[in-house]
């Protein structure tokens, strides 16, 4: 079974173990359609594995997935672990709800920043492990013989001497009673046989025959539909609105206002709500951000280039000195704007209130944010609520740490207790009602001595802080960590190069457009930023850039590494075929090392056609080789998109753009040719998902300076009267 388990609250063992204390284990769940009978029962061996009489494996994913490929890789870790047969594996979401009951038996439920599979695999492997060591135990004991003497592969169990054979259904129900072992050993990555393979996804079936379904999708019995509007202002509230004019409308059962800021409709179908809810009169208290325009944010950027005060990220030497010293000095100003994360699938959520229960369906990037959610608007405690997780048309980071839409469904499930009412918004207010991408400024100042060389770097971020908004305490002394993502001395955002004199800081400028977590985050715009002025300080230096990179990289060999692997591949340093021009970018972000070779033409100096894109990554462990190759091109998509397209505008206080026809993306037939290399090199875990978003636009830029002698310092390209063919 896939999706969302039908598991009741009394049908759940109350136990087990946090993660870090160990694996809860040993607990047999008795299913709903499942008999009593043991003989039929299925039976969980850990809190990951559960297996059934007739040898199907169903596989726990905390994890939520929205088609990044999540959910195999996590199963191929635990499937490997337990060498099951991998055609009888499926798997299922945990609720949130029960992973508090069992002490965070499943460990942590969100799903971003590519930390899916690189921050949990050591425990779903051991999840893995131990079922399989309690499997074999359980076989060894019917036979009366040592389990040492037996082995297990493809969910079979053989005892070596005597060639028995049995199969894991046939023994799961009495592993299930054994008690688990203390210490499991993992095997070397060099032994997998279903990890580390390109194997089809679990979840492309359903998706292809319709059986999928997403929130958007969902249907109870007696459920109400409703759509809601918030004041477009953000930090606004609502006047007034007039109920009466549309309360009479065809379907409408309630009209009510939301929290301070919203007004919503609900309706027996989800049309008749949005009809409703747009003939409704309401008048907003915009406030006094109603006077904010983009040139008045921009204007507070450019102050926050020259301020004195600013937040040190990274820093080494005397910058000072240098630029005071040096014998030249290159000078840059770039910019990032607004971007909307934009899914397919809109924000929804179901929720059905009673005094004696509060449920949640949702698609959600962390249903345990979603379940603390519904804890803060129901009112109720842990042990009355519950979330069921529902696959995802897209989230990109909005349907993370951002659970607005899960508390107004809540809030309008209470005012019509015992009813499913079933929350979407329009395509306007998901626009609207966004958590963008960080608008920022950078200031970069290069000193060269005068031998040419590199002496030092100045690199000024104005610009927003996410973890101000999103999560406060996360702050270090007042400074944004994740703002220096790609720029940090060391962790999992390094910067790749050795300048003697080195400072790298941030003027924080909030302003009241909310910012998030969006695809990538920093490192996109930081990525920009450090490989575009790279390819300057290369050309003022007279040298070329993939060697003045080299130069700077001695002390980063993994840095180096991907970045020579897409070099070699392009041919770089060899003549490109007429016509065509060659751009590099490299990164190291959410702990993998990537870099882009991108290689495009210009006609008329502002029609792009981007040919192809090399890309190389070094994740560390490749548990699915196929998923990456698809994540990186995937990754492309959202990057080149953001680079041509993307931008997110205010006017009056509030966002502009309002659908697809004002916000575009890249169309298939412009999409490049892409080349991935996976090239894992073992010893640590990186992400896949988001870190190759960022070399690809950078590596765009500087192959369009190639071509046309200009240099672009803002995106996106549109505005400069670029456009992508």
């Amino acid at each position: 079974m896939r999706g969302t388990p039908r598991i009741t609250r009394r049908q759940f063992v109350i136990g087990g173990a946090a993660v870090g204390g160990g694996l809860a284990v040993g607990l047999s769940i008795p299913f709903a359609s499942a008999p009593a009978d043991a003989a039929v029962t299925p039976a969980e061996i850990t809190a990951w594995v559960v297996i059934k009489p007739d040898d199907t494996v169903v596989i726990r994913i905390a994890r939520s997935e929205m088609g990044q490929g999540t959910l195999t890789g996590l199963a191929q870790l635990v499937a490997e672990e337990l060498d099951c047969d991998w055609a009888k594996v499926t798997t299922e979401y945990p609720t949130p709800g029960q992973s508090v009951a069992r002490k965070r038996a499943w460990g942590s439920f969100s799903t971003g920043g590519s930390r899916g599979i690189r921050e949990s695999n050591e425990y779903v492997r051991k999840g893995g492990a131990t079922a399989r060591e309690m499997l074999v135990t359980a076989a060894a004991n019917q036979w009366k013989v040592p389990a040492s003497e037996c082995v297990a592969s493809a969910s079979v169990i053989t005892h070596t001497p005597s060639k028995r054979k049995t199969t894991y259904g046939k023994v799961a129900a009495a592993a299930a009673q054994l008690e688990p072992p203390k210490d499991v050993k993992l095997k070397d990555p060099k032994d997998w046989k279903i990890a580390g393979k390109p194997l089809k996804r679990l979840d492309t079936a359903n998706k292809v025959n319709g059986k999928q379904i997403y929130g958007a999708d969902l249907k109870l019995p007696g459920m109400l539909n409703a759509t809601i509007k918030e004041c477009p202002v953000f930090g606004g509230k609502v006047k007034s609105f007039d109920a009466a004019k549309v309360a009479g409308m065809k379907g409408v059962r309630r009209v009510m206002q939301v929290g301070d800021s919203a007004v919503a409709v609900v309706a027996e179908t989800w049309w008749q709500a949005k009809s409703a809810l747009d003939a409704l009169p309401i008048e907003w208290d915009p406030g006094e951000n109603v006077e904010v325009s983009s040139a008045s944010i921009a204007e507070m950027l450019t102050k926050g280039l020259s301020a004195e005060q600013a937040f040190i990220g990274n820093q080494n030497g005397d910058v000072k000195a240098a630029l005071a010293g040096a014998a030249k000095k290159v000078e840059a100003v770039y910019a990032y704007p607004f971007q909307n994360h934009a899914p397919m699938e809109p924000m929804n959520a179901t929720a059905r209130y009673t005094p004696e229960k509060c449920e949640v369906w949702v698609p959600t990037q962390d249903g345990e944010s979603s379940f603390a959610a519904v804890l803060r608007a129901s009112g109720l405690p842990p042990d009355k609520c519950e979330v069921y997780k529902i696959n995802l048309g897209g989230g990109f980071g909005r349907r993370g740490a951002f659970q607005d839409y899960v508390v107004q469904a809540v809030r309008i499930a209470k005012e019509m207790p015992g009813t499913p009412v079933k929350l979407l918004w329009t395509r306007e207010e998901d626009m609207r009602q966004g958590r963008f991408h960080p608008i920022t400024q950078c200031k970069l100042v290069g000193a060269f001595d005068s031998n040419n060389e590199l002496t030092g770097l100045h690199m000024r971020i104005s610009g927003q802080s996410i973890l101000t908004s999103v999560r406060p305490e996360a702050l270090d002394n007042g400074k944004d960590p994740a703002t220096f993502q790609g720029l940090n001395p060391k962790g999992e955002f390094t910067f790749g190069y050795d300048v003697p004199n080195l400072l790298i800081d941030h003027a924080m400028r909030n302003t009241h457009v909310p910012p998030g977590f969006w695809r990538g985050v920093n490192i996109n715009q930081n990525a920009i930023y450090v490989e575009c002025f790279m390819d300057e300080l290369a050309e003022a230096a007279g040298q070329d850039a993939l060697e003045f990179r080299r130069k700077l990289m001695g002390k980063s060999p993994k840095h180096l590494a991907v970045l020579n692997a897409v070099a070699e591949k392009a041919g770089w340093g060899k003549p490109a075929p007429q016509g065509i021009h060659r751009g590099l970018a490299q990164m190291m972000a959410f702990n993998s090392y990537v870099a882009a070779c991108a290689e495009i033409s210009v006609t008329d100096g502002t029609k792009v056609k981007v040919h192809r894109i090399i890309c190389a990554t070094d994740p560390g462990y490749a548990v699915n080789p196929a998923q990456i190759e698809r994540q990186i091109a995937g990754s492309f998509v959202y990057g080149l998109s953001a680079l041509f397209e993307q931008e997110c505008t205010v006017k009056d206080g509030r966002i502009e753009q309002e659908n697809f026809n004002t916000y575009d993306c890249m169309r298939i037939a412009q999409m490049p040719k892409v080349e991935s290399i996976v090239m894992p090199s073992g010893g640590f875990w990186g992400g896949v998902g988001e870190p190759t978003i960022c070399v690809a636009a950078p590596a765009v830029l500087n192959a369009f300076y190639r071509a046309t002698g200009k240099r672009i310092r803002s995106v996106p390209l549109k505005n400069h009267g670029i456009t992508l063919i």
